[in-house]
C-alpha cells in the first residue's frame, strides 16, 4: 500500500533561528531525521512506496535520499577499503518526490499527488513527524471490514493543562485534567479511500474539510491508541526524542523491538 506524506510546512515552533530552513521532518532524533523514522515505522510493515509531498526546504529532504549513507545506521564489513553492508535500509523503497507548493494545506498537497496513486483504492498518509507503535495492521484490517471512507488515529489528549469547572460566582466546582476528559485528538496517522477526494475542494483542508464531510456522512471512522504516542510540534518534544533515542528508550522503533525483543537495538 502507497505511503502519502506531508513533509512540506514550515514547521515554525521547530526552528533553531531566524536562518533555519530545514523542514520539521528532518530534524534529527538520533542518528537519522524525523521523516526517516516514520518511513522506518512502515517500511517495517511492508509498506515501501513512498510519495513525498514535498514544500518549504524540499532541497533537504532530496539530498539526504540522493546522498544517503547506509552505514549510519545499518551493520558493515570494510575490506581492503571497500564497504560491504550487512543489512540495508532503503534499498527496496520506492520513494517519489512530489513538489507541492510552498504555501499548500495539507488538502491540497494530497490532491496534488493524486496521480502518483495509480487510482489504488486504499492507502496511507501521514504528517511525516509523528512517531508511535501503533499496530498498522490491525488499523488497516479494521478500516478496511469497514464501508468508511477514511480512518483517522486518535489519542488521549497529550495537554497537561486542567479544566476548571465554574459555579455562580466564580466558584469552583471541579478541577479536571485535560487528559482525563473523554476527549480524542487527531493522532496523524490515516487510512484513506480515493473517496477523500470527492470532499476535499482546490486549497482545502485533509482533516477540516475532507474528514469532516465524511464525518457528517457518517463514513469516518476511528482507531482508539493508547499506546506510544509522540508529536514534534516543538524543540521540547524533538530534544525529548533525541534524548530517549539515546539512552535507549524508543518504543516507536518496531523494527528494533522484534529483532532484540526488547526495543531497543543491539
Amino acid at each position: 500500500m502507497k505511503v502519502v506524506l506531508f513533509c512540506g510546512g514550515y514547521g515554525m515552533r521547530m526552528r533553531a533561528g531566524a536562518n533555519d530552513d530545514i523542514p520539521k521532518p528532518m530534524a534529527m532524533v538520533g542518528p537519522r531525521p524525523l521523516i526517516w523514522h516514520v518511513m522506518r515505522y512502515y517500511a517495517h510493515y511492508g509498506h515501501k512506496e513512498f510519495i513525498l509531498c514535498l514544500g518549504y526546504g524540499a532541497h533537504h529532504i532530496k539530498n539526504f535520499f540522493l546522498n544517503y549513507e547506509e552505514t549510519v545506521s545499518n551493520d558493515f564489513v570494510l575490506r581492503g577499503g571497500r564497504t560491504e553492508l550487512l543489512s540495508t535500509d532503503i534499498a527496496d523503497w520506492t520513494v517519489t518526490f512530489a513538489q507541492t507548493g510552498i504555501e499548500s494545506p495539507i488538502g491540497e498537497r494530497l490532491r496534488r499527488v493524486r496521480e502518483h496513486l495509480d487510482g489504488d483504492e486504499m492507502f496511507l498518509a501521514n504528517y511525516a513527524d509523528v512517531l508511535t507503535d501503533a499496530p498498522l495492521p490491525e488499523m488497516i484490517d479494521r478500516f478496511s471490514r469497514r464501508d468508511a471512507g477514511a480512518s483517522m488515529m486518535v489519542v488521549p489528549p497529550q495537554s497537561s493543562f486542567h479544566c476548571v469547572e465554574l459555579g455562580q460566582d466564580g466558584l469552583v466546582g471541579g478541577i479536571t485534567p485535560v487528559s482525563e476528559l473523554p476527549l480524542w485528538e487527531n493522532g496523524g496517522y490515516f487510512v484513506l479511500r480515493q473517496e477523500i477526494f470527492d470532499h476535499i475542494p482546490e486549497n482545502g483542508d485533509l482533516v477540516a474539510d475532507g474528514c469532516a464531510q465524511l464525518a457528517k456522512m457518517g463514513r469516518l471512522v476511528a482507531h482508539r491508541h493508547r499506546g506510544f504516542w509522540q508529536p514534534t510540534d516543538t524543540v521540547k518534544e524533538r530534544t525529548a526524542l533525541d534524548e530517549a533515542y539515546a539512552r535507549g528508550d524508543r518504543p516507536w522503533a518496531v523494527w528494533e523491538r522484534e529483532r532484540t525483543g526488547t526495543g531497543v537495538s543491539a
